[in-house]
């Protein structure tokens, strides 16, 4: 039975190994007995850790457009070690976290926002920066990215600044 409950959690998607250990224990079955089935399943390499660990990375920081921060905090709720979860995060690069962010920002600003009101522009900032933060990038890249799409938002198509200055 605990073979088959395995067998079917890692049909819809690949779990982590405290993933299916909480599912058996949910199904009550023995925990010698759920080991003993998580060991063999890891043996035949059905349940892999690192393995796991990359590929959530690999995806979650492509389609969220997570930072590094979040992806640490899901992969520790999924029960990864910290350092199979470290070295998952190395194949991201802070380039690509930046440019991700940015993608984010400029895909978020509607172009209908007067930037030249001041009051307009702080609460967009906090707006922006808040989505960032929530997706885990630290508070002062968040701010200084935002800060440099709006500025480049509010330059005309010349590449000259707005009439108006903002800063």
């Amino acid at each position: 039975m605990a073979r088959a409950i395995v067998l079917r959690q890692l049909t819809s998607s690949p779990k982590s190994r405290l993933q299916l250990s909480r599912k058996l224990a949910e199904r009550n079955v023995p925990e010698d007995v759920a080991e003993a089935v998580l060991d063999r399943f890891e043996e035949v390499r059905l349940v892999d850790d690192a393995e796991f660990a990359d590929m959530w990375v690999r995806s979650r920081s492509q389609t969220r457009k997570l930072a590094k921060g979040a992806l640490r905090r899901e992969l520790a709720d999924k029960g990864i070690d910290a350092d199979i979860a470290a070295r998952a995060l190395e194949q991201l690069s802070d380039d690509a976290e930046e440019s991700a962010a940015r993608e984010l920002v400029e895909r978020k600003l509607k172009g209908g926002v007067h930037l030249a009101d001041r009051a307009e522009r702080d609460k967009v900032t906090r707006r922006l920066a808040s989505m960032l933060a929530r997706k885990g990038y630290q508070p002062s890249q968040a701010f200084r990215i935002v800060g440099e799409v709006l500025e480049s938002a509010a330059a005309d198509p010349d590449g000259e600044r707005a009439a108006t200055e903002f800063l």
